[in-house]
């Protein structure tokens, strides 16, 4: 069993050290590995962006395990998980909840839509139309929704994961540019390599049974306390330079109409840093803002219709920019705490 989410603020917890975020977050990649076979990196990548407090978009085709991706996450997190199948016809309230007028009391009732939970998983989001998808955006920037005037204040922690098909186009609805901007980050999955497979087929053929079991590894107290032991982790002064001269980068580029504005460039940082605290260390390293440039960065640019017709990707403009744009010389590092 799953234990609710707590309310409490998550700079009330107490952080805790390097070493045991880095320790407890191998033991969730280990247990969500007996279940999503072969995709180690994204997964690291979207435990990372939870522990760095953010929300996550998986955007890949049909039949990559991206739903079981999330649920076995949260599982693993000991986060209750709500998911919702988003479809033309789905209304904001399906999303927020609605007050309802109660005829034994006679007065109005709030009740809580699926986004009170821990997890939120709004699956193939590009199916749903712009009006509802607008509802996700005061959840995920303030962790609250606002129905008929009252606001309500959402668990802590709380997570929205998102899928969508970039293939399909018929019915659908691209995200505008405010909603992508939300999501820390953009993970595509990717197909599986043969070996990896043929193991999802045996381990299917196995288990006698369509769901696999995830064991829960931690809960929602000691996830709000990873998240503050990563609050708790400065960043060298050249490597913020770095994120930064990264970010301006990509607003002066040739192929770029809009380019990452400084919330990418903070992403990039509080990710980088998630991702170095993952691997145990208290220091962040270029190399982790390398590795994490193009899942941040490049949902958040615009290119322009001549790159599009030269079928320039925002993802080689941020690889090309990664090998063009000087990193610090030296940075200082500590010891793992």
């Amino acid at each position: 069993m799953t234990q609710s989410p707590s309310h409490d603020d998550p700079r009330d917890a107490h952080p805790l050290p390097v070493t045991d975020v880095a320790q407890h977050g191998r033991r969730i990649l280990d247990e969500v590995a007996t279940a999503v076979v072969g995709m180690r990196e994204p997964l690291t990548l979207a435990l990372a962006t939870v522990l760095a407090g953010g929300h996550v978009l998986l955007e890949d085709v049909p039949g990559l395990a991206k739903t079981l991706a999330a649920r076995s996450l949260a599982r693993a997190l000991g986060l209750d998980f709500a998911r919702l199948q988003c479809t033309p016809d789905l209304l904001p309230s399906d999303i927020t909840g609605s007050t309802v007028f109660d005829p034994a009391t006679r007065t109005f009732e709030y009740r809580p839509g699926p986004v009170f939970t821990g997890l939120f998983l709004a699956d193939e989001i590009n199916r749903t139309a712009p009006k509802t998808q607008s509802a996700l955006l005061e959840a995920m920037a303030e962790r609250q929704v606002t129905v008929d005037g009252r606001t309500h204040r959402l668990p802590r922690p709380f997570h929205v994961v998102a899928t969508s098909n970039p293939v399909e186009y018929e019915g659908t609805y691209p995200l505008p540019e405010a909603q992508l901007d939300r999501f820390m980050v953009r993970l595509s999955v990717g197909y599986p390599h043969r070996d990896d497979e043929r193991d999802v087929l045996a381990r299917r053929i196995a288990r006698r049974h369509d769901e696999p079991t995830v064991d829960q590894v931690v809960d929602p107290t000691t996830v709000l306390a990873m998240q503050a032991g990563v609050e708790a982790v400065d960043i060298d002064p050249d490597v913020l330079g770095y994120c930064v001269d990264l970010a301006a980068a990509t607003r002066t580029h040739d192929a770029l109409e809009v380019g990452a504005s400084p919330r990418g460039s903070q992403n990039l940082a509080l990710l980088a840093r998630s991702v170095a605290v993952l691997d145990g260390r208290d220091h962040v390293l270029p190399e982790d803002v390398k590795r994490v440039a193009v899942p941040v960065l490049a949902h958040r640019l615009t290119p322009t219709p001549a790159a599009w017709a030269a079928d320039l990707h925002p993802e080689t403009v941020v690889r090309t920019l990664l090998s063009t744009v000087p990193g610090p010389a030296t940075v200082s590092t500590g010891t793992p705490g």
